[in-house]
């Protein structure tokens, strides 16, 4: 019987890691869990145009640390900072009101953003709830992907495509996604595409290749350069 595994998840244990990084136990655990859904559902409404990659979230007993990776930093940060002045304190009225917490927003900037899943989701939502042909828009998204570098990708919507009464799923991929190898890099992302005929369903997955495979060819290359040149003309 066939299980659909999230890829990160699958991949948690040998080449990615929890978003979220904090040690809590009972009530605390569920509070600060709740607390971070909250915290990136309202952040990914707030920041929904600057192509947001993934939030990551550090705890301490009197510290908070939001990490943000965007593909537009500039639009976040603001002129002089003001722009990461206005995000916190809408954080700190929103979710720390007279509570003693330190918190801090680091933002940082994604260099490759035709290489996130995230991104790429957020795209193909937005050009759907603005009526334009999922099927360009998908054809357009892989091309884009390709181009910039990755070794596969697929896309999936799900519902009442170009508004038909009877919801299906389309499924468009180009080169190859190994999603039994745990060395394979696979950027999963699921995003909502809300329109008036119903939620559309998004999901991407990107191939970016081996995490391990560029480390070992640089242990390669390490090794040979390293290796003692073979003398010439040596004779006994």
């Amino acid at each position: 019987m066939g299980h659909k595994v999230n890829p990160k998840v699958f991949r948690l244990s040998t080449i990615y890691t929890w978003d979220s990084k904090w040690f809590a136990r009972g009530k605390q655990f569920v509070s600060s869990l709740k607390e971070d859904v909250n915290i990136r559902e309202y952040l990914r409404k707030a920041l929904r145009d600057v192509g947001l990659d993934s939030i990551g979230i550090d705890r301490t007993p009197k510290r908070v640390t939001v990490t943000i990776r965007a593909a537009k930093p500039g639009v976040i940060i603001g002129r002089a900072g003001a722009g990461i002045e206005e995000l916190k304190k809408k954080l700190m009225k929103e979710f720390y009101r007279g509570q003693r917490v330190t918190l801090n927003i680091n933002v940082e900037e994604v260099t490759r953003p035709t290489m996130s899943a995230q991104i790429i989701g957020d795209q193909i939502a937005r050009e759907i709830e603005q009526r334009l042909p999922f099927r360009r828009s998908m054809k357009m998204a892989i091309e884009r992907v390709m181009k910039g570098g990755a070794r596969g990708v697929k896309l999936t919507l799900s519902g009442r495509l170009n508004g038909s009464e009877i919801a299906r799923t389309e499924t468009i991929a180009n080169g190859s996604i190994p999603l039994h190898n745990l060395r394979a890099d696979i950027d999963f992302a699921r995003v909502r595409a809300n329109t008036i005929f119903g939620v559309i369903g998004v999901k991407v997955w990107i191939y970016r290749g081996d995490v391990f495979a560029a480390a070992e060819a640089q242990t390669q290359t390490e090794s040979a350069e390293h290796r003692p040149a073979p003398s010439r003309g040596a004779r006994t």
